[in-house]
């Protein structure tokens, strides 16, 4: 008893320097910079997506989130407007990169949000008729609202978000620009549904630990599911639909 004490009490000591002391290093997101900067003319609206969990799901490999920004983009060609989607990462793919991303998201992302609304507002001055929509899952959401708040150099009809999931600690940015999601109030994540929550992530390591021996290999973050926090095209298009003709079908 007093051995296994002892290899949990030091397992907590470690665990706890790791993060205290881990690097503080967040991803330089040159890529996305350079294809921010070189957008074409052609080009009139910049789809920033935003994944959920740690941030650093490939846009292709985004099962979840890719079809609604795919459904975005084919709503903005029936517009007649020609878009391009570029990937923010948040978190680099691997273990130190998520000890810094759990010491960011204490934080509410500030250092990163601040970083990305620089951006955002250099990109506009140099590019004003360019227009903007930021769409983030989840994590995703709630980054997307933080970025919100500090973009300061933006008209109201140049940035524009939709926030799909966000989770019930984030509290939401009151703007006309925004757009929230949460599956008509069905989303146990974005309600704060703590009992929920609590079966959801107990449930998981069983579900992850199965997924492995039946050789699906699920991920932990896949192996979650949290109740009414999917989100589909045909659920949610025609609101995000609405949302995007009532912003564009002027510009």
């Amino acid at each position: 008893m007093k051995n296994i004490k002892k290899i949990i009490l030091t397992s907590v000591v470690l665990a706890s320097l790791v993060f205290i002391f881990a690097p503080t290093e967040f991803p330089e997101n040159f890529r996305f910079q350079e294809t921010l900067n070189s957008t074409l003319s052609s080009q009139e609206v910049v789809i920033i997506f935003n994944s959920g969990g740690w941030g650093n799901t490939p846009f292709d490999k985004a099962e979840d989130f890719a079809p609604i920004i795919k459904g975005i983009q084919e709503t903005l060609t029936e517009f007649g407007l020609n878009s391009i989607v570029i990937p923010y990462e948040r978190a680099e793919n691997n273990f130190f990169g998520k000890i810094t991303a759990l010491k960011e998201m204490r934080r509410s992302s500030q250092n990163q949000a601040e970083k990305l609304a620089r951006n955002i507002d250099e990109y506009l001055t140099q590019n004003p008729g360019k227009k903007i929509i930021m769409a983030g899952l989840s994590n995703g959401g709630a980054f997307v609202n933080e970025v919100m708040e500090k973009i300061s150099n933006y008209k109201e009809n140049n940035v524009f978000a939709i926030e799909i999931g966000t989770p019930f600690w984030e509290k939401p940015f009151n703007s006309k620009n925004i757009l929230y999601l949460n599956n008509e109030g069905k989303d146990s994540l974005s309600e704060g549904k703590i009992k929920i929550l609590f079966f959801a992530l107990f449930k998981t390591p069983f579900k992850w630990i199965i997924s492995r021996t039946s050789g699906k290999n699920l991920s932990f973050s896949q192996a979650i599911r949290v109740p009414g926090h999917e989100y589909k095209w045909d659920v949610v298009g025609l609101e995000i639909t609405s949302f995007l003709e009532n912003k564009f079908t002027s510009f």
